[in-house]
């Protein structure tokens, strides 16, 4: 007759460890969360402000009161400082605001996303940011496409916001919720209503199912048949400036895998020469050749009528140069310092279509310098939380992770984005911005510090054991 040992020479066999309900709650919780700040203006064109306002206040609390209840381990000192001084010039504006109004409604949308990002950051690990990223992106992605097959072969025809069908020809098709081109050719808007939009989340997207792939996470199968997707659906959006985007954000994935071939101290200095030459050399023939790069992009050389709004925006900011304006991010319409100031195509504009003209217009030299610093922390602490080797004891040999990848390549993406528009400054783009400057000031190693080394219920794993 078999009997158990008193003396076993092993631990009882135990099942592994897996992640609680509470927290796959918490991890669907962040994934709709992310999904909901990619989607952008997907709300504003389905169901309307009101709505649209109850999403980013209500998630906000909810997030605010599983922060209060969670408790995650946050350093406090080392939050992003630029990022959170430019929100605080932000509510300071309203003191000297020229549209009161539109500050102060403007304001819940830049710090509900300010929480929004940090409430992420705190209570998901590196990996499952990644991988929640990744899950609110299939979630765009997929609502997309599905919309853009449902106008053209349900609908019909072109859609208004609201659901509405237009009553004969529009007078300009820049109103259109989709212009129902899927099957025609045309440019395609996703349920962003903007083709430039959907091309940048799309450039988004295959970056992240790029790097799961690259990390070997599971199912990478699938991964590729989004990554197919993310693809199609960036290439019919036809954006010239995310075309630029990708361009750079493949120079920076190169510059990165050279310097993560060097060995010795001062071996890097050539690369960073040779990167400097390159991309000085790349923007001279940009600027020179402007003409016949955006004519082979289908674009005119000012950027299909930029240049004029900048030129207003330029010469309202040169009236109040220190402070500016006062904070509105976006520009609302209805508020009569805008409505009606700058027109195109028959409806009034919302933005300046470059993020460092419209902080310019509305908090001044103050605000521009606040925001520079804050993309020059974020650029900095990327690129070398990218190059260099994971190490916090003598081991110094660790492979590197290609999660480390995505905070260098968003910033890439992010400020080729703020050229031609200033939606960096609002929804998924500030929302990552502060996410990511976050998350490394917090784990600057993956699987390493206080927010990091606890279960993975993935795997069963710890993150603070063997695995970089």
């Amino acid at each position: 007759m078999t009997v158990h040992t008193k003396h076993p020479i092993a631990a009882p066999p135990a099942a592994p460890v897996r992640e609680t309900t509470g927290h796959l709650l918490l991890r669907g919780w962040c994934i709709f969360v992310l999904a909901a700040g990619l989607a952008g203006t997907a709300w504003l064109l389905a169901f309307g402000t009101a709505v649209s306002a109850g999403v980013a206040v209500g998630t906000a609390l909810v997030s605010v009161v599983l922060w209060i209840v969670l408790r995650p381990a946050v350093q406090w000192r080392r939050l992003p400082w630029f990022a959170v001084g430019y929100v605080l010039l932000a509510i300071a504006s309203l003191l000297w605001s020229a549209w009161p109004a539109a500050t102060g409604l403007t304001l819940v949308l830049l710090v509900s996303t300010s929480v929004q990002a940090m409430f992420v950051g705190a209570v998901l690990t590196w990996r499952e940011l990644v991988r929640a990223l990744a899950s609110a992106l299939k979630w765009v992605l997929g609502l997309s496409i599905l919309f853009e097959l449902w106008v053209s072969l349900v609908w019909g025809g072109p859609i208004l916001p609201r659901f509405v069908r237009p009553e004969g020809k529009v007078a300009d098709p820049i109103v259109l919720w989709s212009r129902d081109n899927l099957f025609d050719g045309g440019r395609i808007q996703g349920i962003f209503g903007n083709a430039n939009s959907l091309a940048y989340v799309s450039l988004l997207a295959v970056t992240v199912f790029a790097i799961l792939v690259a990390a070997r996470a599971p199912r990478r199968t699938l991964l590729w048949g989004w990554i197919a997707l993310g693809v199609f659906l960036f290439v019919r959006a036809g954006s010239a400036t995310a075309y630029l985007s990708a361009a750079l954000s493949v120079v920076v994935l190169v510059t990165v895998v050279l310097m993560r071939t060097t060995r010795r101290a001062g071996e890097r200095s050539k690369f960073y020469i040779a990167y400097a030459v390159v991309a000085v050399g790349g923007l001279t023939a940009l600027w020179l050749l402007r003409d016949q790069i955006f004519g082979l992009l289908g674009r005119s050389s000012d950027l299909t009528g930029r240049e004029g709004i900048w030129e207003q925006v330029i010469a309202r900011a040169g009236e109040r140069p220190v402070l500016g304006w006062g904070f509105s991010t976006p520009w609302v319409p209805s508020d009569p310092a805008f409505d009606g100031w700058i027109v195109d195509h028959g409806v009034t504009v919302m933005q300046a279509h470059n993020m460092w003209l419209d902080v310019s217009l509305q908090l001044g030299i103050v605000g521009v310098v606040f925001l520079a610093l804050t993309y020059l922390a974020f650029v900095w602490r990327g690129w070398f939380f990218a190059v260099d080797r994971p190490r916090w004891d003598l081991v110094s040999d660790r492979p590197y992770s290609p999660l480390t990848l995505l905070p260098t390549l968003v910033a890439a993406q992010l400020l080729v984005q703020g050229i031609a528009e200033s939606s960096p400054l609002l929804a998924w783009g500030w929302l990552l911005l502060v996410l990511l400057a976050f998350k490394i000031k917090q784990s600057p190693l993956i699987g390493r510090g206080p927010s990091e080394e606890r279960l993975a219920g993935e795997r069963g794993e710890h993150l603070g054991a063997a695995r970089p």
